[in-house]
């Protein structure tokens, strides 16, 4: 029992109330990194749309606008305070090309992230309402892929495409799980990921986002997540599809699941 003016209320409900009473005062300065992370985005977006531009104008400018966004990438992070811990099963001049490289989401940093953990060149596959997103859209008018998940021939047409990218001997990532987990916890692969993979008998890389959701949370810009910290990433050894056929899809799919959900739970235990 604790005595607060002139009543007794419970420990139980003390240390309640203070956890409440912390909550909000973190509110100011989780607002006021963000508020940084935001104006460092749009500032370097800003600064390098011209160069953008011009490299996104011609496919075989391609890789330099790639090695741009790899720069733009590294500013984004490091500006507010986030740094990489990458743990490699094997070497990073090692994997293969093409490949389907598959992350969970769990924040918008995976995407920036990705860029400075994968060196080789690789097309991404992003959500169709990025492409209201100004100035950004830039990099999904040639360079990049939407995906309308809503409609069964957008998504064809986006996986025809990324088929196409990986005959060419470029790269795919994307999420298969086709949307943001909040809290880190894995949702449920779509197939799309591991259908492309077989087709072409390209590996799988599985890339693992241990925490990035603690740093930049989705879920709204007041009550999430908003912090400096180290980003800690784990790209897993390739997964060969060589042979495989489309009856091998839905054991390829739970294996990856299994590979990514096995780091997370490593992590979590410590």
């Amino acid at each position: 029992m604790r005595r607060f003016k002139g009543f007794y209320i419970p420990s139980a409900a003390c240390f309640l109330l203070l956890l409440q009473c912390m909550k909000y005062l973190l509110i100011l300065p989780r607002t006021l990194w963000k508020i940084l992370f935001l104006l460092n985005f749009v500032l370097g977006l800003i600064i390098l749309y011209p160069f953008f531009y011009i490299l996104l104008s011609q496919r075989k400018w391609f890789p330099l606008a790639f090695r741009l966004k790899k720069f733009w990438a590294a500013w984004i992070m490091t500006v507010p305070g986030l740094f990489l811990n990458v743990k490699r099963k094997v070497p990073k001049e090692k994997l293969p090309q093409p490949a389907v490289y598959c992350g969970n989401h769990v924040s918008y940093l995976d995407i920036i992230a990705s860029y400075l953990v994968i060196p080789n060149y690789y097309v991404f596959m992003g959500k169709q309402e990025l492409d209201k997103a100004p100035l950004f859209r830039i990099f999904f008018k040639e360079m990049n892929i939407l995906v309308d998940r809503k409609s069964n021939i957008g998504s064809h047409r986006a996986f025809m495409r990324a088929g196409a990218d990986l005959d060419k001997g470029d790269s795919v990532f994307l999420f298969p799980e086709g949307t943001i987990s909040s809290f880190g916890k894995l949702r449920g692969f779509k197939n799309g990921a591991f259908k492309l993979a077989i087709e072409k008998q390209v590996p799988i890389v599985p890339v693992i986002f241990l925490n990035n959701w603690k740093m930049l949370q989705n879920g709204g810009f007041l009550k999430a997540h908003g912090r400096p910290g180290i980003s800690k990433i784990v790209v897993h050894e390739p997964i060969p599809t060589l042979g495989m056929t489309e009856k091998d899809l839905v054991s390829l799919r739970t294996k990856v699941y299994d590979v990514i959900q096995a780091e997370l739970e490593k992590h979590n235990k410590q």
